[in-house]
């Protein structure tokens, strides 16, 4: 129970965020304030190292730099998880949403499940029992009617939007998959901390500080405050979350997200939850709950 909670926590966390990266490519803040649009590559890049430069002064003043040491193989893997986990599914599902639309990129995001799972099964680490794969199944199909999918949203097909959000699902996937292992050997605040330096530094080598245009104050605390919302919080919490629960179970939880950000939209901008919307919920928590029932196989695979 408490790895689903941590789990929805990050699901919460990640469903404000995407109002706030809404506004972001709109040009508004949350007020209605006018400000210049963000592009994805900056949205990424500042979310991950404002975040790392929260966390990582605060670990060290806590623990020291000798409570922070790995091995040299630990440390390559969980960098390798901050650049084609963490840095790639952020980058790539926000140039889905710009080249395509809010849909089309949740749509192809939440096929993540179906690949953890696949690759799971396919290492014989966990067997294609009914309830697991259903509950996959149902996770997609769940988050696609929570958004409105069905009859309601036009979806926009671009070749780069449609290529950008099947690799944010493949990155998705990836992290569920290869951070697990390090949480057996470490805590998880130190595994965020190393994740988030692998991330930092491909940005910094993509995009070099000098190359970063001038960003106004309120823009600057516009990512500040995202920074927290969609990267500090919610990866705390989805870590901790994979600490008690097998891949599958926590990518399947995480499905959340799109019921939690109607829900937020109903609530704080009054839109209308449409009947649609609400099966969609509704079928996304019968997945979460399906998964449970799904076996007791280890959640942990070594991967060497």
């Amino acid at each position: 129970m408490r790895g689903y909670v941590f789990i929805a926590a990050a699901a919460l966390c990640w469903g404000i965020s995407a109002s706030l990266g809404r506004a972001a490519f709109t040009g508004r803040l949350v007020s209605g304030q006018a400000l210049p649009p963000i592009g994805p590559l900056i949205l990424a890049q500042t979310r991950a190292t404002l975040a790392l430069l929260v966390l990582a002064p605060v670990l060290l003043a806590r623990r020291g730099t000798a409570a922070l040491g790995m091995s040299r193989a630990d440390l390559a893997r969980a960098l390798l998880v901050g650049v084609l986990g963490v840095a790639a599914s952020n980058y790539f599902y926000y140039l889905a949403i710009q080249k395509t639309n809010v849909a089309t990129a949740i749509i192809l995001q939440y096929t993540a499940p179906v690949w953890v799972l696949l690759y799971m099964v396919a290492r014989g680490v966990q067997k294609a029992t009914a309830p697991r794969v259903l509950s996959a199944g149902l996770a997609v199909v769940g988050s696609a009617l929570a958004i409105g999918a069905v009859g309601t949203v036009a979806f926009r097909i671009s070749p780069v939007g449609v290529a950008a959000g099947m690799a944010a699902a493949l990155s998705f996937a990836y992290y569920n998959v290869f951070i697990p292992p390090l949480l057996t050997r470490h805590d998880r605040w130190k595994v965020l901390l190393y994740i988030l330096a692998g991330a930092v530094m491909c940005w910094l080598a993509i995009n070099p500080p000098w190359r970063i245009e001038h960003y106004s104050g309120a823009q600057w605390g516009f990512l500040a405050v995202f920074s927290v919302t969609s990267v500090l919080l919610p990866f705390s919490f989805y870590i901790a979350g994979l600490q008690y629960l097998d891949a599958t179970r926590a990518i399947v939880t995480s499905c959340l997200e799109p019921v939690f950000s109607i829900l937020i939209a109903a609530i704080t901008l009054g839109e209308l939850v449409r009947p649609v919307q609400v099966v969609g919920i509704v079928v996304v928590l019968t997945a979460t709950v399906l998964v449970q029932m799904s076996g007791k196989e280890a959640a942990v695979e070594p991967m060497e």
